[in-house]
């Protein structure tokens, strides 16, 4: 036998297998905040002080393995976090958080090939798939003021700054909606006349710089007034609205892929109505709440990771319309302000990640109605315009509504908003 022999399971000449595993381990235990690992080892990562970010090789090889164990079963504390380094992790791109975050877990990660890339073949906790990284921007447009439908837009930046106008692309309407979509993209979509002439079932789209396409041919009926929101990290759902042709509030459901391609009638469920909004929660399902159907609604309806709506659930009184709701602090979401009968509202409604939705609360700011709301700053919520008003309000992290920010741009209400774009 000839040649220098390593972990050498057989004792024989000839292919040369590793050790039992299959792998090489590494007699150092990791501590540090940061490890680089290759291909053909394993790792005893101790999150005890801080949580690692382990980056994966580069130029992987078919077949490639590494196996990763909580020394000290403290991942449920300080996470392992995987920097797939360039390549995707479960099919899904390094742009994506990928953690694990169950004490005593281990896992061994295997390369396949560039569309699939690391795939985990021992894991104790397989749902701890690749998670969306969270929209930093958002983006208002659309909208009515007393000059007549509009199509222009507005850029909020990571710090919840709001820009000046955009000239907007696209037909001018009022009463559209807006969801991310692709993980870093918006759509825009549906919409109307002010004089309710006709109802649109376009949609746009809005690139991750921001920038609005054209129109894109209606799939869907025309009607305004929908909720939406983005679901499964990756796509996006409208549903609802008043459809002017039919002259009756519906319930209809069209789902976006995450290459924006929008799909056809759905049948809806729940109550129909106009007016609503959505918002994700639970980093991969949705909540569209409130509303108006033959009177002031206070249900609402879940939405799964699959783009299933729900039958009502009951809400929080009193019924209220032209509501304004985002996603904030990574898997809650909020909704504020509104319209209750005879008078404009500023009470907020926390959403919990599992989609309870908990009692009011007096709001901070104008009260108003038909503005919009969108996610950004990666955990953040801005809610702005409506009514004649050109104002902001923040929310934090945790929840907490900020006094007025005086206004950018044109004054308008019955606009649309929606995160998205990985970079503030």
């Amino acid at each position: 036998m000839s040649g220098t022999i390593v972990n050498n399971i057989t004792r024989t000449s000839g292919t040369i297998a590793p050790a039992v595993g299959g792998l090489n381990w590494d007699s150092a235990v990791v501590t540090g905040s940061t490890a680089s690992v290759d291909s053909g080892n394993g790792y005893w990562i101790n999150t005890t002080s801080n949580a690692c970010t382990v980056t994966l090789p580069a130029s992987p090889t078919l077949g490639g393995k590494i196996s990763l164990v909580d020394y000290a079963r403290t991942w449920a504390t300080n996470n392992l976090i995987i920097d797939s380094n360039g390549n995707n992790f479960q099919g899904s791109p390094d742009t994506f958080t990928v953690d694990y975050s169950i004490a005593g877990q281990s896992i061994t990660i295997v390369y396949s090939d560039a569309t699939k890339g690391w795939i985990p073949v021992s894991d104790a906790a397989v749902t701890d798939a690749p998670v969306a990284p969270l929209s930093q921007r958002a983006i208002f447009a659309y909208g009515d003021n007393s000059s007549g439908v509009l199509s222009m837009s507005n850029l909020t930046n990571g710090s919840g700054v709001v820009s000046a106008d955009v000239t907007g692309v696209g037909t001018a309407r009022m009463s559209v909606a807006g969801a991310g979509y692709g993980g870093d993209k918006a759509i825009m979509g549906f919409g109307k006349e002010r004089n309710d002439s006709a109802d649109y079932g376009q949609t746009n789209l809005v690139s991750n710089s921001g920038v609005v396409a054209s129109d894109t041919s209606a799939v869907a009926s025309g009607r305004y007034g929908p909720a939406a929101l983005g679901y499964g990290t990756d796509k996006a759902i409208f549903a609802y609205g008043y459809d002017i042709d039919a002259s009756a509030w519906v319930s209809t459901r069209n789902l976006v892929s995450n290459s924006g391609v929008v799909a056809s009638d759905l049948s809806g469920a729940g109550t129909a109505r106009s007016d609503s909004f959505g918002a994700t929660y639970g980093t991969d399902k949705g909540i569209m709440a409130f509303g108006y159907g033959n009177g002031y609604l206070s249900i609402k309806n879940l939405v799964s990771n699959s783009g299933v709506v729900a039958s009502d659930s009951t809400g929080v009184s009193p019924g209220r319309s032209k509501i304004m709701g985002a996603g904030y602090g990574t898997d809650k979401a909020v909704f504020a302000y509104g319209y209750a009968p005879s008078a404009d509202i500023n009470t907020k409604n926390l959403i919990s990640n599992t989609g309870v939705m908990a009692a009011n609360v007096t709001g901070v700011g104008t009260a108003r109605n038909h503005g919009a709301a969108a996610s950004y700053g990666g955990d953040k919520a801005i809610f702005g315009y409506g009514d004649g008003h050109s104002l902001t309000n923040l929310c934090s992290n945790t929840g907490v509504i900020a006094s007025d920010t005086t206004g950018v741009g044109t004054a308008r209400y019955a606009l649309g908003a929606a995160g998205f774009s990985y970079s503030a």
